[in-house]
Protein backbone atom coordinates (compact mmCIF):
# COMPACT_ATOMS: atom_id res chain seq x y z
CA UNK A 1 0.00 0.00 0.00
CA UNK A 2 2.74 2.56 0.71
CA UNK A 3 4.49 1.50 -2.32
CA UNK A 4 1.57 2.16 -4.29
CA UNK A 5 0.94 5.68 -2.95
CA UNK A 6 4.39 6.65 -3.02
CA UNK A 7 4.61 5.95 -7.02
CA UNK A 8 1.37 7.65 -7.32
CA UNK A 9 3.09 10.56 -5.24
CA UNK A 10 5.96 10.51 -7.56
CA UNK A 11 3.96 10.42 -11.19
CA UNK A 12 1.89 13.08 -10.17
CA UNK A 13 5.08 15.28 -8.85
CA UNK A 14 6.53 14.83 -12.16
CA UNK A 15 3.12 15.47 -14.21
CA UNK A 16 2.99 18.81 -12.00
CA UNK A 17 6.60 19.72 -12.91
CA UNK A 18 6.12 18.84 -16.92
CA UNK A 19 3.23 21.34 -16.16
CA UNK A 20 5.35 23.63 -14.53
CA UNK A 21 7.66 23.61 -17.02
CA UNK A 22 6.14 25.18 -20.22
CA UNK A 23 5.40 28.05 -17.27
CA UNK A 24 9.00 28.56 -15.93
CA UNK A 25 12.57 30.10 -18.04
CA UNK A 26 15.36 27.69 -18.42
CA UNK A 27 16.76 28.94 -15.86
CA UNK A 28 14.12 28.31 -13.10
CA UNK A 29 13.92 25.04 -14.38
CA UNK A 30 17.07 24.07 -13.77
CA UNK A 31 17.08 25.54 -10.16
CA UNK A 32 14.06 23.41 -9.70
CA UNK A 33 15.66 20.73 -11.32
CA UNK A 34 18.80 20.92 -8.88
CA UNK A 35 16.18 20.77 -6.14
CA UNK A 36 14.20 18.27 -7.19
CA UNK A 37 17.38 15.86 -7.93
CA UNK A 38 18.43 16.66 -4.54
CA UNK A 39 14.73 15.59 -3.06
CA UNK A 40 15.12 12.05 -5.48
CA UNK A 41 18.60 11.41 -3.67
CA UNK A 42 16.53 11.51 0.32
CA UNK A 43 13.28 9.19 -1.33
CA UNK A 44 15.99 6.71 -2.62
CA UNK A 45 17.60 6.95 1.11
CA UNK A 46 13.96 6.45 2.73
CA UNK A 47 13.44 3.56 0.20
CA UNK A 48 16.28 1.74 1.22
CA UNK A 49 15.53 2.78 4.84
CA UNK A 50 12.06 1.34 4.58
CA UNK A 51 14.04 -1.57 2.84
CA UNK A 52 15.70 -2.39 5.71
CA UNK A 53 13.33 -1.64 8.49
CA UNK A 54 11.60 -4.71 6.78
CA UNK A 55 14.58 -7.35 7.95
CA UNK A 56 14.12 -5.64 11.33
CA UNK A 57 12.03 -6.37 14.88
CA UNK A 58 10.62 -4.26 17.29
CA UNK A 59 12.22 -0.77 18.44
CA UNK A 60 14.97 -1.39 15.60
CA UNK A 61 12.15 -1.56 12.78
CA UNK A 62 10.57 1.35 14.47
CA UNK A 63 13.22 3.64 14.70
CA UNK A 64 14.13 3.01 10.92
CA UNK A 65 10.70 3.46 9.68
CA UNK A 66 11.16 6.84 11.68
CA UNK A 67 13.93 7.61 10.03
CA UNK A 68 12.71 7.04 6.81
CA UNK A 69 9.45 9.11 7.30
CA UNK A 70 11.68 12.12 8.16
CA UNK A 71 13.78 11.58 4.74
CA UNK A 72 10.30 11.92 2.72
CA UNK A 73 9.19 14.83 4.70
CA UNK A 74 12.95 16.23 4.40
CA UNK A 75 12.48 15.09 0.41
CA UNK A 76 9.05 16.96 0.71
CA UNK A 77 10.15 20.34 1.93
CA UNK A 78 13.43 20.35 -0.69
CA UNK A 79 11.27 20.10 -3.38
CA UNK A 80 8.85 23.33 -1.84
CA UNK A 81 11.73 24.99 -1.74
CA UNK A 82 12.93 24.36 -4.75
CA UNK A 83 10.04 25.87 -6.40
CA UNK A 84 10.13 28.87 -4.44
CA UNK A 85 14.10 29.61 -5.53
CA UNK A 86 12.09 28.79 -9.09
CA UNK A 87 9.95 31.05 -8.73
CA UNK A 88 12.14 33.90 -7.43
CA UNK A 89 14.40 33.29 -10.61
CA UNK A 90 11.17 33.79 -12.74
CA UNK A 91 9.94 37.12 -10.64
CA UNK A 92 13.26 38.79 -11.10
CA UNK A 93 12.99 38.91 -14.84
Amino acid sequence: MKTAMKTSLKVLGIASLVALGACQSKEAENVQNAYDNQAENLENAADNMEGMADNMTGNMENAAESAADALHNKADAVRDAGEAAADKVDNKM
